[in-house]
């Protein structure tokens, strides 16, 4: 793959053989950060799961506490006082049944997260072949299956962010922008690692959490200490 001549000047500033300390690999990140655009600053863990069997699944949300910096678009299926509540909120849709043929016919998907109170999720169901791969799939896990959607709504706006192995059993989950100051960065990475420490699957035999590495949206990844994250 040929890389451009600013990712190629950037990548100069990383030392590949070198694992980094969080402070380091984030200020790292900021540097190399070479776009136009204020990029997303994203982070990939590489786990010693596999997702293919159900007690290795790692999945949930937590809430970063300064935000991903992205404006979320939230689509609530809910009916009367829900609803009202949905709104009320500051869901951007809110909608029952009649919302099902515009996303399967008109293929409309304007959202970025999509809420459902337990009573609608036999007609969500119906949407699973379109939300499913592209993770917009309502999971009780993920605090996005609720009667609370007043919280739901709330969190998500504040920046709750969902993870989940892929299907290399890799995590990859946004931390912010690059225009965050280092510290927003750093709590927010924090956040992160410990609500997916505290994730452990119990059965996992050997190392749970094999690498980390920070990037910006279009940056060279950056290795960190896994040894020193995890204490």
């Amino acid at each position: 793959m040929k890389r451009g001549k600013k990712y190629v000047e950037a990548a100069k500033l990383v030392d590949r053989a070198t694992l980094y300390d969080k402070e380091e690999a984030i200020a790292l990140v900021k540097k190399a950060s070479v776009a136009k655009f204020d990029e997303t600053v994203e982070v990939h863990i590489r786990t010693g799961c596999d997702g293919r069997h159900a007690d290795q699944q790692v999945r949930g949300a937590v809430v970063l506490p300064h935000g991903t910096g992205k404006t979320v678009r939230v689509l609530v299926f809910a009916k009367g006082a829900k609803a009202d509540e949905a709104k009320a909120a500051g869901a951007e849709f809110v909608g029952a049944e009649e919302l099902i043929p515009k996303i399967q016919n008109e293929g409309w998907l304007d959202f970025d997260v999509v809420v459902a109170t337990p009573d609608m999720m036999g007609v969500v169901g119906r949407l699973g072949r379109i939300l499913g791969p592209k993770g917009l799939m309502p999971n009780p896990k993920a605090g996005t299956v609720t009667m609370d959607v007043t919280k739901a709504v709330n969190d998500i706006k504040a920046g709750k962010i969902e993870y989940r192995l892929d299907k290399t059993n890799i995590i990859h989950v946004p931390v912010g922008k690059v225009s965050f100051t280092e510290e927003k960065l750093g709590d927010n990475f924090q956040t992160l690692m410990d609500a997916i420490i505290k994730a452990k699957p119990s059965t996992l035999k050997g190392q749970y959490i094999r690498s980390v590495t920070l990037s910006s949206t279009m940056g060279p990844g950056v290795k960190l200490n896994v040894m020193k994250l995890m204490n």
